[in-house]
């Protein structure tokens, strides 16, 4: 394995060296390669003899690797097959490497290598854990108390974990109770008026703090991040005796769901939500006027 240089001072020959330009500038891309390319086959094959069959035989590999559940300071996690929409997301980066650096085969041909490399079709299912505010309030009652305020953001708000863990004091104007959100998937600044309940939680995360400071910290003053919020998630949904799969995201689904039942346009959803209409109606549009008792400014526990 190369493990630095500069590979755009010389010829990229192999597939392990088109994956290692692609992967230097993102550390989740360059992270999918050492779990599923680099210590496969197809890594060290020539790209100018790399063929079709190559790429098929690696995928089918892929497919067969099984995806563990839970969190990784469990012993016991379960296992489970790898879904149509992981095997897309992990043959998306290896397909992206090699455009880089090969132009597509004859299509039908084995120099196709392009072909085996196919996404697998509507391979994207509707998520399907969703947590009542009952069984949120439950969730809430076993977490730690240090991350109470963080995780109850998570059950009111349809944000993003990692938006919630960027916010800063200064993202909450308490004189009118808006939530400017700057840092989301989109890289679109959006503002959101907060109910009356909601905006009351983030005043008591304001008080007598600097506008630079995290909005929600941790009790060393750090902002939370992906490893930091998802212990203190499994260990509550292990107490409360939440379904399978209940993790920070399930929430911002569960929250998502609730605007839909409560009879919100989905446009506007998807606005609120930093998402597409598309996605929306893919996800929830099953639900849309199915509920209609349920408000906006009810979404708080």
């Amino acid at each position: 394995m190369i493990e630095g240089g500069d590979l755009s001072a010389r010829a990229i020959e192999t597939v392990r060296e088109a994956c290692k330009r692609y992967g230097r500038a993102d550390v989740a891309v360059e992270a999918r390669f050492r779990r599923h390319v680099y210590d496969d086959p197809v890594a060290s094959v020539k790209l100018a003899k790399l063929r079709r069959g190559q790429l098929r035989a690696w995928r089918e590999r892929l497919e067969q690797k099984p995806v563990f559940v839970g969190p990784s300071f469990n012993a016991e996690r379960s296992a489970r097959d790898r879904s149509p929409a992981t095997v897309n997301r992990d043959m998306a980066m290896l397909r992206a490497a090699l455009n880089r650096v090969l132009a597509p085969g004859a299509p039908g041909t084995e120099a196709a290598w392009q072909e085996a490399l196919k996404p697998i079709r509507n391979a994207h299912r509707r998520r399907t854990v969703y947590l009542d505010r009952d069984q949120r309030r439950q969730l809430l009652d076993c977490i730690e108390p240090e991350a109470v305020p963080f995780v109850r953001t998570l059950c009111v708000l349809p944000l993003r974990p990692g938006a919630v863990a960027g916010l800063e004091v200064a993202d909450f104007d308490c004189r009118t109770s808006e939530l400017s959100v700057g840092r989301d998937k989109s890289g679109k600044s959006r503002r959101l008026q907060l109910p009356h309940a909601v905006a009351q939680l983030f005043l008591a995360q304001t008080a007598a703090r600097p506008p630079r400071a995290p909005l929600f910290a941790r009790l060393n003053g750090k902002p939370w991040n992906k490893d930091s919020w998802k212990r203190p998630i499994a260990r509550a949904a292990t107490q409360a005796g939440m379904p399978t799969g209940t993790t920070a995201y399930a929430l911002r689904h569960s929250t998502i769901t609730d605007l839909v039942n409560s009879g919100l346009p989905l446009l506007t959803v998807a606005q609120i939500s930093d998402t597409s209409a598309e996605m929306i109606e893919r996800h929830y549009g099953h639900l849309s006027g199915k509920i209609t008792v349920q408000a906006l400014d009810s979404l708080s526990l």
